[in-house]
């Protein structure tokens, strides 16, 4: 018997071409992904990954995945002696942080499902809904907690309307500034209806309530949305300089805040008995006592009554605490990936609401998690924002998770991205399918490599013929007839 080879096509010689030619030793051809897979990650896989579609996408999810996961451990370190003081169960906190977890996650996979155009749709009632729930603050359902008037109480639970107010502001700004596209440029065409009424109504309802930094927060979210669409820059200037007027007015109106304010640009915090110190100087202590690799998961000692709010705003002091600078240094490599991520978005985005919505979002995950680092370590002002994704509070977490998986549904949205996530998970349905059609067939007794049995007939030669030799091939080019089974009826049936 003749014995034919077909001829190889040689590929062009060198690694690193288009198709991955070259030949490697024995002669076999060696292909990129191959070799990586032999070879490890290099920094010129990352590279490629990192330019790939899907990239963002998984970027996000894993950054504030691990942010959401942090955040748990830490509230559970940080909340748990106070927990026990005022109810007796050192995990009442937590078990409260975990719930809203798991149901902050549900809505995130929920909202990184919903297309786009569904994100659109929901912008008008989102702020309707969100302008109703600030203004109830100022009703009989209005909870006022150290001085500031932003809860309500629904069903036993408070529930603080500025933060999903946030995620509202973002998705309307998204969907005007994207329908005015062609006319963004006017001032007044811009503004309206997004600055005038509803960016003032509701950051005045925020204001009213003197909640300065949510109201800071939202602020810098409107101004941010009307730069990304390309409001002319001279139109800035004018309201920067409204916007540090009425920041300084509102501050000088303030005992506290002026207080906050003096606290941090003099010289004056030599101990914590001096007046606005006390919060400042533990915090202090908290990162100087953490050293470089800090004291231990759960061996923080500011947390036994002595610095204030240390599962919430300042819940960055109790990480450098225990987990060092190690620990410090990571949350802020997983906000860094968060923010490249984020822009990877908007400089892919080819739809206007897409690059606009995933540019708000950076501003308010990004802008918030800066001032509330920035308070712990002393560079800012104590303002009283939570950090995102990692401090204890229920409406902070819900609101963050659903900004998270409107993210998710953006970067699905990219060009590329949709096709390949669909290919991924299509690959994973077919081994997942493989793993459990071996794992089933084994379980009935059947041998390893037995050809799974289906309801459909099909012939066959043989009756009693055993599913190895009724499916055994017989070799190429041979003539000989297969074996007949031994043992049964010669006939067919």
């Amino acid at each position: 018997m003749t014995t034919t080879t077909r001829p190889r096509t040689p590929g062009p010689a060198g690694p690193g071409s288009a198709r991955g030619g070259g030949s490697a030793p024995g002669g076999a051809t060696a292909y990129p992904s191959r070799a990586r897979a032999r070879q490890g990650w290099t920094m010129e896989s990352v590279g490629d990954w990192l330019r790939s579609p899907v990239a963002p996408y998984y970027l996000v999810l894993v950054s504030a995945g691990l942010l959401t996961g942090l955040g748990l451990v830490m509230v559970l370190s940080a909340s748990s002696v106070r927990s026990y003081v005022e109810s007796g169960n050192s995990y009442t906190v937590f078990l409260a942080q975990v719930f809203y977890a798991v149901a902050g996650v549900a809505l995130a996979a929920l909202g990184a499902r919903l297309p786009v155009v569904a994100w659109k749709r929901l912008a008008w009632p989102a702020v309707i809904l969100a302008l109703g729930l600030q203004a109830a603050v100022f009703t009989g359902m209005g909870v006022e907690f150290q001085g500031n008037r932003n809860w309500i109480e629904i069903a036993g639970r408070t529930v603080q309307p500025s933060e999903f107010g946030k995620l509202a502001l973002v998705v309307f700004g998204a969907a005007v500034l994207a329908a005015k596209r062609k006319v963004v440029h006017r001032v007044w065409q811009a503004s309206v209806p997004l600055v005038f009424p509803v960016g003032i109504v509701l950051v005045g309802l925020v204001l009213q309530g003197k909640d300065l930094g949510t109201g800071m927060i939202m602020l810098a979210i409107l101004v941010g949305l009307l730069w990304a669409a390309g409001l002319p820059a001279r139109w800035f200037l004018g309201v920067g300089a409204v916007a540090v007027l009425g920041v300084a007015y509102l501050a000088a109106g303030s005992a506290n805040r002026m207080q906050r304010i003096q606290v941090w640009l003099g010289d004056v915090c030599d101990s914590p008995q001096v007046d606005g110190c006390f919060q400042k100087v533990h915090a202090e202590y908290a990162l100087a006592d953490g050293g470089w690799w800090g004291l231990g998961l759960g061996e923080s000692r500011e947390k036994w009554g002595l610095l204030p709010e240390p599962h919430n705003d300042f819940i960055l002091a109790i990480i450098g605490e225990e987990l060092g600078l190690p620990g410090t240094m990571g949350v802020l490599a997983l906000f860094a990936v968060l923010a490249y991520a984020i822009f990877r978005i908007v400089s892919q985005a080819e739809d206007m609401f897409t690059r606009l919505a995933a540019a708000g979002m950076l501003i308010w995950l990004l802008g918030q998690a800066v001032l509330n680092i920035g308070s712990v370590i002393g560079m800012l002002p104590i303002i009283g924002v939570p950090l995102p994704l990692v401090s204890s509070g229920g409406s902070a977490l819900l609101a963050a998770l659903m900004g998270i998986g409107l993210l998710l549904s953006l970067a699905r949205s990219l060009p590329g991205a949709r096709e390949a996530l669909a290919q991924r998970t299509s690959s994973l349905d077919r081994t997942y399918a493989a793993v459990t059609t071996g794992r089933s067939g084994a379980g009935r007794g059947s041998r390893p490599g037995a050809a799974r049995t289906t309801g459909r007939t099909t012939p066959r030669t043989s009756t009693h013929a055993t599913p190895r030799a009724a499916t055994r091939a017989a070799p190429r080019g041979s003539t000989r007839a297969a074996p007949r089974p031994r043992g049964g009826p010669k006939g067919r049936r």
